[in-house]
């Protein structure tokens, strides 16, 4: 069978899912589900992700996500590679512990975003772990950690909240998502299998106009090799993408920081180098070489030892720098 490519690129939507190897139940085992969503969490700070909707179940996890950078494969082989080393070592266990390649479908982000939250946030219900009036009670779902206070800036509600009748971020704005997720649960049994059914299947979720968009995209920017069938993009033109809005962070942080690009000290290691250097390497993926190159900071290895050792001995500087760009929309 030909292999299909992830079709990647800037502001892309997708409902990502994965299962556990031989669907066995991985994440009801200690520690399994909070050490995965950290492992989330990380990957969405260190790759630049806004994360709109996730839930992780007993054997399976779903997550409805959007990339700035088109570095979606990049993302989930960091996080599945790391949450299975750090599974495999915690349970004294080797292998792989997912199925295999995760599902990736494209969706329209509007209403057709939402409609994959809702079906996202009520796997607990149709698992039959929660009834729908206590569906905000589980634990590893955005909807546990929406209407908190302290959810992480990459958590964001707002295409949920807006497409479910516009209410509003607040106690009583969830209370009554809850609400609405209630009645959804409730549906005619056939009617919402008509709703929800198409929402993991397939490669595209969304209008024709947003389905035909996507289609002439790939006609007019994708060369496929042959074994590979549609829905890809050749990586010359992703390289490109993620340069273009490294390049863009690397602005907004050099305006946000209040430095200027065409002065930066000589000195490989100056200390205005390298904290551009580091946060530019917490809000996206950008390379070593890239980095390197870009703020002449010697050979890839030298940067990521000057970010490195700047972490270490500037923390408290480090995450200023951070929390200020992560105010800033890119």
């Amino acid at each position: 069978m030909a292999r299909k490519l992830r079709i990647e690129f800037p502001g892309a939507c997708y409902h990502v899912i994965n299962r556990g190897n031989y669907r066995r139940i991985l994440f009801s085992l200690p520690g399994a589900a909070a050490a995965f969503e950290r492992v989330l969490f990380e990957a969405c700070a260190r790759f630049g992700w806004i994360l709109h909707a996730f839930i992780v179940m007993r054997n399976h996890f779903h997550l409805g996500l959007e990339t700035r950078e088109p570095n979606l494969s990049l993302g989930m082989k960091w996080l599945q590679g790391t949450w299975s080393a750090r599974f495999n070592r915690f349970h004294g266990e080797v292998g792989r512990p997912f199925q295999g390649r995760y599902k990736a479908i494209h969706v329209d982000p509007g209403h057709a975003l939402a409609q994959v939250a809702h079906y996202i946030h009520l796997n607990p219900v149709r698992a039959s772990i929660l009834p729908a009036d206590r569906v905000a009670e589980f634990r590893w779902s955005s909807l546990w950690h929406f209407p908190r206070p302290d959810r992480p800036a990459f958590l964001d509600p707002a295409i949920v909240l807006r497409e479910s009748g516009g209410l509003a971020d607040s106690q009583g704005g969830w209370k009554s998502y809850a609400g609405y997720l209630e009645l959804l649960a409730e549906e005619d049994p056939k009617r919402r299998d008509e709703l929800y059914g198409p929402l993991n299947k397939g490669w595209c979720i969304g209008s024709p106009d947003f389905r035909a968009a996507l289609r002439m995209r790939l006609a007019t920017e994708v060369s496929l090799p042959d074994g590979i069938s549609l829905l890809g993009a050749d990586q010359a033109a992703l390289q490109k993408d993620r340069e273009s809005h490294w390049e863009k962070c690397l602005q907004a942080a050099v305006e946000e920081l209040e430095l200027d690009i065409e002065s930066l000290p000589k000195l490989k290691s100056s200390l205005e180098k390298v904290r551009l250097a580091s946060v530019i390497k917490s809000r996206t993926s950008a390379s070593n070489r890239w980095l390197a190159e870009r703020l002449q900071m010697g050979r890839p290895a030298s940067a990521s030892q000057f970010i490195r050792r700047f972490r270490i001995a500037n923390s408290d500087l480090a995450h200023r720098d951070q929390l200020a760009l992560s105010n800033v929309k890119i």
